[in-house]
Parts: structure tokens; C-alpha cells; sequence
């Protein structure tokens, strides 16, 4: 699978395509389960993910306000009750609104927080590629993703003191010499990769 386009910017559209199917294969009865964020169920990660697809797609539009504005913690995600059908819509709107060239240009906000654009879009792809995971875990469905996007995201989140401890988001998880770059990946985000539910 290619992971860039001819003009060599990171193209977010197969791991847009892979989180809406993941989505689409978790039941209603599946949505207080348990997920590797400790205090989000699957209905929070999901909603999480409808969240930040509207901020990324705006933030590479350049469209600046409560949505690209608004910290992701601020409040506890609520799943729409029309999920199914807006969740992949706006994952759609997200990988083509990071195909626009303008999208990787200059500045930009997301979750109230300013980075070049070239950072931020890494940084969407990275979302969803993580995000994609807890829902693989949580509904015990497979995950594969292309090493090119692995090697963005394991370059996006590796400390920058290898010898703090502390990642992008918060304390690494050690893995074992030897493991699968997804392994590493995972745990490079804080989180276990031999999590399953209890």
C-alpha cells in the first residue's frame, strides 16, 4: 500500500478507510466494553474519533474555531446517536482534506494547540492509527497497517531523551528487543501491547 502521493505528502486515506471498517464491524452491544483507554469505552473511543476527524479536517482546511480550538480533554466524548453513518463520512472529509497540498502549508490548530501543518497532519494519521487499535483490541477484530505508516507514527512518537521515559503522550511502555514494529509502536503511545479485555 502506498502511504504517500506523487507530490510526497503523507496520504491519510487508508487508515481513514481502516478505522470507518472497524467501526462499521462493532455490534450496539459492543459499545460499553471495555478498550486499552483506561477511562473511555468503546462508545468514547468512538466518539473521540468522530471528534478529532472534524478537528484534523478542518485544522488542514485552516478553518480556526471550537473545533480546532477546544482541548481534547475537556469533556467526556459523547457518541452521537447517528454515528454510523456520520463517523465515516467525516474519516472521508479527513483524508481529503490532508490530499490538498495547501493542507501540509504553514500553520495550523488542533485541539488548541498550533504546530507547522507538516507536524499536525503526522500527527492525524498517528490518531487514527492508534485509535484504530484500541477498537481492533477492544471488538477482537485484526489490524494490519503498512510500515509506512508505522515508521511515521514510531517517528512522531519517539522520545526525544530516549533516557526520560516520557513519550508524546505520557510514559512509554518498554516491549521486548525484537518486537513487531506495531508492537512498538503501541507501546511507544503509552499502551500495552498484550492488552485484551479482561
Amino acid at each position: 500500500m502506498e502511504n504517500t502521493s506523487r507530490t510526497g505528502l503523507i496520504d491519510l486515506g487508508a487508515a481513514a478507510e481502516r478505522v470507518a471498517r472497524l467501526a462499521e464491524g462493532i455490534g450496539d452491544e459492543q459499545l460499553g466494553d471495555p478498550t486499552p483507554c483506561p477511562e473511555y469505552a468503546v462508545r468514547e473511543v468512538l466518539a473521540h474519533v468522530a471528534g478529532l476527524s472534524v478537528a484534523f479536517r478542518d485544522a488542514a482546511r485552516k478553518q480556526f474555531g471550537p473545533t480546532t480550538g477546544t482541548p481534547p480533554g475537556s469533556s467526556r466524548p459523547v457518541l452521537a446517536d447517528d454515528w454510523r453513518t456520520a463517523l465515516p463520512k467525516a474519516l472521508e472529509e479527513l483524508a481529503a482534506a490532508w490530499r490538498e497540498p495547501g493542507a501540509w502549508e504553514g500553520d495550523t490548530r488542533a485541539g488548541g494547540v498550533e504546530l507547522p501543518a507538516a507536524v499536525m497532519g503526522r500527527v492525524a494519521l498517528d490518531e487514527l492509527l492508534i485509535h484504530g487499535w484500541d477498537l481492533a483490541r477492544a471488538s477482537g477484530q485484526a489490524y494490519e497497517v503498512s510500515e509506512a505508516e508505522l515508521r511515521v507514527s514510531e517517528a512522531l512518537l519517539t522520545p526525544a531523551d530516549d533516557a526520560s521515559g516520557e513519550g508524546f503522550f505520557g510514559p512509554v511502555v518498554a516491549v521486548p528487543d525484537g518486537a513487531p514494529l506495531l508492537d512498538r509502536v503501541i507501546g511507544l503511545s503509552g499502551r500495552r501491547p498484550d492488552w485484551r479485555p479482561a
